[in-house]
């Protein structure tokens, strides 16, 4: 078995790739790697074929933590704290990333920061283990005080819509239900539509859609009329294909891009809007088995287990700090904060602070503010997506590919030559690199004007990450739609208001009732 995601002679290649994107020289390390007989990174799957030699494995360690010690990107143009990360954005005031917003004072009265020391922003060198600080160690007390008692279960929970007298809520409650509902059927959606095609190259998604007659796309992938030569040359993701086509999709499989958000709920649940990065670290090691984690959470997950406290899980030996997967646990900061994108982003952060650093959180900053902006009813997909481009520091490389984005999707009727532009000004970067993605998703949004649709299928058919990119994107889409009638029923119905999920006490649950449970945290201050 090789274990993904997590072998010295894979991540050092990653590792080498982050380092030249983030403007740092790694010539030497790479030097000294390929005069060793290493190779480059996997470009798609998650190891390398073979295991190395023990003294190349020897060797990527060692690289590994010299590359740590290359000094990181400007700290003024890309800010890691959250007070730095507010000034550098001139939001004004913010909410104590420490906790739910407190009104009046000062900006970044408190913050966050890591009981093991400042972030500097740069991979960790020998960090030290959790209980080694010299002092109280209120982080791993923190990670070993058991969850809180006197919370239901989800399936402890009123249905929404059944019991003798439950009657249809009326009001300001039931419309925000409405849309939280909308939301989680998007995010299914969006994420279902990608997964037969992700890890595929964007002429390969194009040329599946052609051969099905969808394109530009607009319906399910199916294979259904598709060339044997076309379905040879470009094959489904193995593991989503026979779940995820036109004709087998039958309730929502589980993924990734749904755990998350339902980890996120569970989160809200035991600990409230107060929570902080140690009570996420606790949730997922008593609440997420290790083997449906990816990437950056594998390896804050590993370390956690060597007994790291955050910041170091996100800096300690993870080339993947700056991908995408802190953008896919944001929504649920900002469907329980509708128009406060303060709180939303405050929230988002410490979350992403376990598994990411710079481009990484700066991405779940936009999309929680974004989020929490549609959330409230009252916007449309541009000032959403105004207000998330507020909470990213304007320097960054994120916030340029989040600008060149939206310009491009606003200069093209055509969006195949948005993608073509995105492609072509940021296709170096990894297909999971939150810069790509995060650009693809506003273009997408921006392009469709907030269609549901449309945006799903923008999101999907421009590539890299597609399941993820296509789950934020409906997401925020469906919300904007105002109720899951608004999302249309094709989409909707293969999924059967079902979810299948690993993640305790959810499994089968209905988008109804996640709307329901959503609104309760919403509702809580």
């Amino acid at each position: 078995m090789r274990l993904t995601w997590a072998q010295p002679e894979d991540l050092v290649g990653h590792e080498l790739r982050q380092a030249a994107e983030d403007g740092r020289d790694p010539a030497p390390a790479l030097r000294a790697w390929l005069a060793a007989g290493g190779h480059p990174a996997p470009e798609r799957a998650g190891s390398s074929p073979t295991p190395a030699p023990p003294e190349l494995r020897a060797l990527a360690t060692r690289l590994l933590d010299d590359l740590a010690q290359l000094p990181p990107h400007s700290p003024i143009d890309e800010p890691r704290s959250w007070p730095d990360i507010t000034a550098a954005c001139r939001t004004g005031p913010v909410p104590d990333a420490d906790g739910p917003p407190t009104r009046p004072g000062p900006v970044g009265s408190r913050t966050d920061e890591p009981r093991s020391g400042p972030d500097t922003g740069r991979p960790e060198r020998n960090p030290r283990p959790a209980g080694r600080s010299g002092g109280p160690d209120r982080a791993g007390q923190e990670l070993l005080r058991p969850a809180a008692p006197g919370r239901l279960r989800p399936e402890q929970e009123p249905h929404p819509r059944t019991g003798p007298e439950a009657a249809p809520p009326t009001g300001p409650e039931a419309a925000l239900r409405a849309r939280l509902e909308a939301a989680w059927l998007g995010r299914a959606v969006g994420c279902l539509l990608g997964k037969p095609v992700e890890k595929l190259p964007l002429e390969g998604i194009r040329a599946l859609a052609r051969g099905a007659g969808n394109w530009p796309l607009n319906d399910w992938f199916s294979e259904r009329g598709v060339p044997p030569e076309l379905l040879a040359a470009y094959p489904w993701n193995r593991r989503s294909a026979p779940t995820s086509l036109a004709e087998n999709i039958d309730g929502m499989p589980e993924d990734d891009d749904l755990n998350y958000p339902l980890l996120g709920l569970l989160l809200l649940q035991r600990h409230g809007k107060g929570f902080t990065t140690a009570d996420v670290a606790r949730l997922w090691l008593d609440e997420l088995p290790a083997g449906r984690t990816f990437t950056a959470e594998r390896i804050a997950y590993r370390n956690l287990l060597l007994g790291l406290e955050p910041p170091a899980t996100a800096t300690h030996h993870n080339p993947f700090r700056e991908w995408i997967g802190a953008l896919i646990r944001a929504d649920v900061h900002g469907w329980t904060n509708p128009g406060d994108p303060a709180a939303a982003a405050a929230q988002a952060y410490r979350d992403a602070a376990l598994t990411h650093t710079g481009n990484g959180v700066y991405a779940a900053l936009f999309v929680a503010a974004a989020t929490a902006t549609a959330a409230t009813g009252r916007s449309d997909v541009h000032t959403a997506l105004r207000t998330g481009l507020a909470f990213v520091p304007p320097r960054s490389r994120l916030a340029e590919a989040v600008r060149f984005g939206i310009r491009a999707a606003g200069q093209e009727t055509d969006f195949d030559l948005v993608v073509d532009r995105l492609h072509a000004r940021y296709g170096h970067y990894h297909w999971v690199h939150a810069v790509p993605n995060t650009a693809l998703i506003a273009a997408a949004l921006t392009h469709a004007d907030g269609d549901f649709t449309r945006s799903v299928c923008r999101a999907v058919s421009g590539g890299w990450d597609t399941d993820s990119n296509g789950a934020t994107a409906g997401a925020l889409a469906g919300l904007l739609t105002g109720s899951p009638d608004g999302i249309g029923h094709r989409w909707t119905a293969p999924l059967k208001n079902r979810l299948a999920t690993s993640v305790p006490g959810f499994d089968g649950i209905g988008f109804d009732t996640l709307a329901h449970l959503t609104a309760q945290e919403a509702a809580r201050s």
